[in-house]
């Protein structure tokens, strides 16, 4: 009995020793089992689990990744002093969403393609590109009116598109209100001229010739045709209307023979020697769009040429649909070659003067902040938070992070960056590592 007392105690002896030396080459975050003071000098970790960090080569207990050797360089906590790794991490440089400054070898940077760029001030233009319809410019557009009831006797201007000038007859219509209105004008000229030796009644006679000649202006009657009415001293059966604007005819709704009432829309005559163009930027360019800016566009149907306007009106709203803004431009067309309702490509040129800039492959997006690399010169790569402003195809716009002069990495930064948050989260086992064996010192 006592032999059997005493092989069982050595058997349950040496599976301790065996679970002990297991155990003995793990280091577990929050305080798990310190290694032995003769630990070996390179240490483990696995890449999908930093915080597993091992004395001697194996696989990972999670995830069964074979361990990787922990560069020197790397400056893994366990090489250093208790209570280093936090003065990196918080004494020496800051931590930036799980990222500290990284030390890279030259020859990892040769492996990884790492180049870097400096900050600097510049010219900051940029181009907005998008699409334009041709429109009529409304300051020009003028309908024509019946004003009183009649017929159409003659169109002079017959067909859509015709060119009129300012003062150029447009059609005659036959109406006796018209032909009753010149009558009362001329009797009133006939009575003021056989009272014009009478003062108890000249200035009644006069009062009533210009009441009649009014009625006539608003009756579209020119001055030259009333001038032309009183050396006649006839009424004719017909009046002709001209033209109040010079331009193109855009529509016509009436044809000769018809009969019109006050109201009826007769013609509608535009200019088109300027036009304007309607066209779309989206609501995050707007800080690009200013009244007065320059535009070039041009057209499919005329390769080669390129018209040159500027941007004379930006619209109070936004579409809800395309999330756009609506920009009025003006361009010169001379020779009619701008036709309305025509598309064209409209480019906006925005010159902004001169930023500071950073190329935008330097800069990483984490969701929370915008972070860049800064070279310090001697292969370490420290994190920096940015504060960016408008942003070009290819650069950014640098409102804080960064000075100029300075240099960041703008390929391999990826990599660099996994290294960064690989060695910030070996930073905090050390952290949890020394914290604990100081709670336990006892």
């Amino acid at each position: 009995m006592t032999r059997r007392t005493t092989l069982a105690g050595v058997a349950l002896t040496v599976g301790i020793l065996a679970v002990g030396v297991t155990v003995q080459g793990w280091r577990m975050p929050h305080g798990g089992p310190v290694t032995s003071a003769t630990a070996p000098a390179t240490s483990y970790h696995c890449p999908m689990h930093p915080t597993m960090v091992s004395d001697r080569p194996g696989d990972c207990p999670i995830c069964g990744m074979r361990m990787v050797p922990i560069e020197e360089s790397e400056g893994a906590p366990h090489d250093a002093a208790p209570g280093a790794a936090e003065e990196i991490a918080v004494g020496g440089t800051a931590v930036i969403d799980g990222r500290i400054a990284v030390k890279v070898s030259t020859q990892k940077r040769q492996l990884i393609g790492v180049r870097t760029a400096a900050v600097e001030r510049g010219p900051f233009i940029r181009v907005l590109r998008t699409v334009g319809r041709v429109a009529v410019d409304e300051s020009s557009l003028r309908s024509l009116f019946a004003k009183v009831s009649g017929w159409v006797e003659r169109l002079y201007a017959n067909t859509t598109g015709q060119v009129v000038k300012e003062g150029e007859p447009l059609l005659s219509i036959y109406s006796p209100d018209l032909v009753s209105s010149a009558q009362e004008y001329l009797l009133a000229l006939r009575g003021r001229e056989q009272l014009a030796g009478s003062h108890m009644t000249g200035d009644s006679s006069e009062r009533l010739v210009e009441s009649a000649r009014r009625r006539l202006l608003l009756f579209d009657l020119t001055p030259q045709q009333i001038r032309m009415l009183q050396e006649s001293g006839e009424a004719p059966t017909t009046m002709t209307l001209h033209a109040p604007v010079g331009g193109t005819i855009l529509t016509r709704s009436v044809t000769q023979g018809d009969r019109i009432e006050p109201g009826t829309k007769l013609l509608e005559i535009a200019e088109l020697s300027r036009v304007w163009v309607l066209a779309d930027v989206y609501e995050y360019e707007l800080p690009f769009v200013q009244l007065g800016q320059p535009a070039t566009m041009t057209l499919s149907y005329l390769p080669g040429r390129t018209f040159e306007g500027r941007i004379s009106f930006i619209y109070p709203t936004l579409s809800e649909a395309t999330r756009t803004v609506k920009v009025r431009l003006e361009f010169p067309n001379a020779d009619f070659a701008l036709k309305p309702e025509m598309y064209a490509q409209v480019e906006i040129h925005a010159d902004l003067g001169e930023r500071l800039t950073v190329p935008e492959s330097a800069v990483i997006s984490t969701g929370v902040r915008d972070i860049a690399f800064v070279d310090r010169g001697d292969g370490t790569f420290e994190p920096r938070a940015l504060t960016l402003g408008l942003r070009l195809p290819d650069r950014f716009e640098v409102l804080g992070g960064v000075a100029e002069g300075e240099t960041v990495l703008t390929s391999g930064n990826f990599l660099v960056d996994s290294e960064s948050k690989l060695k910030a989260a070996l930073a905090a086992v050390g952290n949890d590592q020394a914290g604990g064996a100081s709670g336990h010192s006892h």
